[in-house]
């Protein structure tokens, strides 16, 4: 590792562009007001979390809405296993999610359902067990993924906001225990 010379560059010119796009997506976070019923309760922002990405193939999705749904600075992040059968931690902002998953969702249809839920509540913070199931077109028989988001919560006394989703896919090495599919 190089402490002066081009590598410093180079650092001191990713941490840059790092802070610039961290101010303009938390500015522009501030500037989108969400659907007074979209963040009203609980239950409304994980239901307006999950209908935001879903859509049938073509249908062009409210990133916007998305946006208004989460807290500034906010997380989320996949827990993938690899072809060799690693596990990794994928981490990002939302507005990564929407540059790396909205092509996706947008050319090829994608619905996801929550089909069981366990709550932990403490005060103003709330961390939610959704379990989900995924599919291409909403008639699909068989969800082609079926996984958990862990969603944290948090109620300012005027709105819920998502502070982060953190998820897995089930897999043959990982699969959903009874008690999180249970409604």
């Amino acid at each position: 590792m190089r402490i002066f010379g081009k590598s410093t560059g180079l650092c001191i010119l990713a941490f840059c562009v790092t802070t610039v796009c961290a101010q303009e997506r938390t500015a522009q976070q501030k500037t989108i007001e969400p659907k007074p019923e979209d963040v009203a309760s609980m239950d409304s922002i994980i239901k307006a979390t999950y209908d935001v990405i879903s859509g049938a193939a073509g249908q062009k999705r409210d990133w916007d809405r998305m946006r208004s749904l989460f807290a500034a600075k906010a997380r989320l992040g996949a827990a993938v296993r690899t072809q060799k059968g690693d596990l990794r931690y994928i981490p990002m902002e939302v507005e990564d999610y929407i540059k790396m998953s909205g092509p996706y969702l947008e050319k090829n249809g994608f619905f996801e359902r929550e089909i069981s839920r366990h709550v932990d509540t403490f005060g103003n913070i709330s961390q939610v067990f959704s379990t989900y199931e995924s599919r291409n077109k909403l008639d699909d028989k068989k969800p082609f993924e079926r996984g958990i988001n862990s969603f944290q919560l948090f109620n300012d006394g005027k709105r819920w906001w998502v502070v982060s989703i953190y998820w897995q896919g089930e897999d043959s090495k990982t699969t959903i225990p009874r008690k999180w599919l249970r409604r």
